[in-house]
C-alpha cells in the first residue's frame, strides 16, 4: 500500500506574526493531559504527593523540558554549527529540540525539585515517567505533520511518499514511533502503576520507561532516515541510538539497585 502524505499546514491558526503550530499543541496537550493523569495515578500510592506539589512542579517540568530539549539539539546535534556560531543557539524560530536533551532537563528539574519540597525523587519521577509516552505521542504526531523524522526509503508493501522530499517510498516512521513509543510504552507503564504503585515499589516505572524508550527508539531509528548532516556513525549508528544506550544501561541500573522482588 503506497501512501501520499497529505501535506497538512503545520501552521493551525495565524494572527499576523502570532501563529499557532501543530508542534506547539502538542506540548500543550502533552503537558495539560499529563498534568491530569499524573493526579489521578497518584491516588494509587499508599502515600500520594500533595496535588499541590504536583501543580507546583508543572511549571518546573515545562522549563526543564524546554531547556533542555533545547540545549541537547544544540549540543548533540548542532556541536560543530554552534561553535561556529554560538548565538545560533539561541535561534529558537529555526526550531529544533532533543528528546533526550527533554530527558535530561527534566530530571534536572525533578532532582532539584524533589530536594526542594522534600519529596522522594523516584516517586515523583514514577509518575512522570508513567504519562511522558502520551506527549511523546502527540510529539510524534506533529513531526508526520511537519514532515520530519521521516523514514528510510524502503520496499515494505505500507510505504509513503512525502512529495516535499522526494517521490521515494518511504517508512512512515514517525507513526510507528507514536505508536511504540506512545501508546505501546503508555499501555505498559499504566500497568504497571496500577499493579506496584499501592506497594511504594518507587523506581520500576521510571526504570522501565528508560529501558523500554531506549529498546524501541534504539530499533526504530533503522528504519528513520538519519541526520543529513551527522549521517551514521561506523555505518550503522545514528546519535539516537547512541544516546539510547545510556538510557537503558541507567534503566538497567535503577532495577538492580532497588532490587524488585
Amino acid at each position: 500500500m503506497l501512501l501520499v502524505h497529505p501535506l497538512i499546514d503545520p501552521v493551525i491558526l495565524s494572527f499576523g506574526f502570532l501563529q499557532i503550530r501543530w508542534y506547539s499543541l502538542a506540548y500543550i496537550l502533552g503537558f495539560i493531559l499529563g498534568l491530569y493523569l499524573i493526579k489521578k495515578i497518584n491516588k494509587k500510592f499508599s502515600s500520594p504527593i500533595k496535588n499541590k506539589y504536583i501543580d507546583d512542579f508543572f511549571i518546573w517540568s515545562i522549563i526543564g523540558v524546554i531547556l533542555g530539549g533545547r540545549l541537547g539539539y544544540v549540543f548533540f546535534y548542532q556541536l560543530s554549527n554552534t561553535i561556529k556560531n554560538p548565538v545560533s543557539m539561541f535561534y529558537i524560530w529555526e526550531g529544533g529540540m532533543s528528546f533526550h536533551g527533554g530527558l535530561l532537563g527534566i530530571i534536572f528539574s525533578m532532582l532539584i525539585f524533589s530536594k526542594y519540597k522534600k519529596i522522594r525523587f523516584f516517586q515523583i519521577s514514577d509518575l512522570v515517567s508513567t504519562v511522558a509516552p502520551l506527549g511523546i505521542f502527540f510529539g510524534r504526531i506533529a513531526n508526520f505533520i511537519n514532515i520530519e523524522l521521516y523514514g528510510r526509503i524502503t520496499e515494505f508493501p505500507i510505504a509513503m511518499i512525502y512529495p516535499t522530499i522526494d517521490n521515494n517510498p518511504r517508512h512512515i516512521s514517525q507513526i510507528y514511533e507514536a505508536f511504540f513509543e506512545g501508546i505501546i510504552l503508555f499501555i505498559i507503564l499504566f500497568i504497571l502503576s496500577k499493579k506496584n504503585f499501592h506497594k511504594n515499589k518507587f523506581g520500576l516505572n521510571t526504570s522501565a520507561f528508560l529501558i523500554l524508550y531506549g529498546i524501541f527508539r534504539f530499533f526504530l531509528e533503522f528504519i528513520r532516515e538519519p541526520d543529513s548532516h551527522l549521517g551514521l556513525f561506523f555505518n550503522f549508528l545514528t546519535m539516537g541510538q547512541f544516546l539510547c544506550i545510556p538510557m537503558i544501561l541507567l534503566g538497567i541500573f535503577i532495577i538492580k539497585k532497588n532490587k524488585y522482588e
